[in-house]
């Protein structure tokens, strides 16, 4: 019943409507409020404002487009903290929120939800889907570090590694950070646990992001690589230390 469940939902993602949402969009020389809409075959939003009591329509091109802001939906943070139950609702978000502002979050949420259903290539097709409209969304911003982990699951290590590298060099601190704590983790999966291992993915990785990437959007990748750290550490007979940057982890 499970798999029919994720097997509805992915067809869901691709079938749904491109809806609009509330918001403002910004470019260099204008600014209108009214229901946003992405358009994919064209590259471009279509916004609908009031216009003496008429509905009007103005399209942007994405690339002339400085700015979109928009309500973080109530619902998303609901839809994410029912796991494998929430899919249908994420998937109804993701397109909701296509290429306007939230989708990635939704994105990154559901695919989430895949990989924690146990169904890495259903969380893969969905990323991969998702990233055709932003190729950038591979290495950056927040879809990323969840494609990541599909493409690991699925032994995509080609493809992993390319966009690993793209993370490292793009300009996303967040993404770089977080680029940096998989880094480790393979390193550490390569090497079996094995003492040489750990001590590397402790100084070329974690330890890097847990000193280096101390701004406030790196925070969660900063809080993940404090915990993979001291997993390292206590295997390493490191306890005090581990401890406390559990501590450090916990106050952040």
């Amino acid at each position: 019943m499970r798999n029919r469940a994720l097997i509805s939902s992915l067809a869901a993602l691709a079938a749904l409507p491109v809806l609009a949402v509330t918001g403002t969009i910004t470019t260099e020389t204008a600014s209108q409020t009214g229901d946003i809409k992405w358009q994919p075959r064209s590259k471009s939003y279509l916004i609908t404002v009031k216009k003496n009591k008429n509905d009007v329509n103005v399209e942007y091109k994405l690339a002339d487009v400085t700015g979109l802001n928009i309500a973080r939906p109530a619902a998303l943070d609901k839809a994410r903290e029912q796991g494998a139950a929430g899919i249908p609702a994420l998937v109804k978000l993701v397109e909701e929120y296509r290429m306007l502002v939230w989708d990635k979050v939704a994105a990154r949420y559901l695919v989430e939800a895949y990989l924690a259903a146990g169904d890495a290539k259903k969380a893969l097709d969905t990323a991969t889907k998702l990233i055709s409209d932003d190729k950038s969304a591979a290495y950056s911003g927040e879809l990323a570090p969840a494609y990541w982990q599909a493409l690991y699951r699925q032994d995509k290590m080609e493809v992993l590694e390319k966009n690993l590298n793209k993370a490292a060099s793009c300009g996303d601190r967040a993404a770089s950070a977080a680029a940096l704590n998989m880094r480790g983790y393979l390193t550490v999966q390569k090497g079996k646990d094995s003492p040489e291992s750990l001590r590397q993915a402790l100084t070329d990785n974690y330890l890097r992001v847990v000193l280096m990437y101390t701004d406030e959007a790196c925070k969660g990748p900063r809080k993940d690589a404090m915990l993979a750290a001291a997993e390292c550490m206590e295997k390493l007979g490191m306890a005090s230390r581990a401890d406390t940057l559990k501590q450090q982890a916990a106050a952040l």
